[in-house]
C-alpha cells in the first residue's frame, strides 16, 4: 500500500473562523458605539444647528435629554 503525505498548513489566529455569534454582535456593537458617539457629538456640538438636529432626534426617539 502507498501512504500518503498530508500537508499540514498552519493558519495564524486572525484567519481562524469567527463564531456566529462574533460575526453579528461585533458590526452591531460597532454600529451602536459610532451612532452613541455622533449623537452626542453633535448634541453638545456649540454650533446651534448641529445641536438642535441632535435634540430633535432624542426626542423623535423617545430619549430624555433633558
Amino acid at each position: 500500500m502507498q501512504q500518503q503525505a498530508t500537508l499540514q498548513i498552519a493558519r495564524p489566529k486572525s484567519a481562524r473562523p469567527k463564531s456566529a455569534l462574533m460575526a453579528i454582535a461585533l458590526p452591531v456593537l460597532t454600529a451602536a458605539l459610532v451612532g452613541a458617539a455622533i449623537v452626542y457629538g453633535v448634541g453638545f456640538s456649540p454650533i446651534a444647528v448641529a445641536h438642535n438636529a441632535a435634540h430633535d432626534a432624542r426626542h423623535v426617539n423617545v430619549f430624555p435629554c433633558h
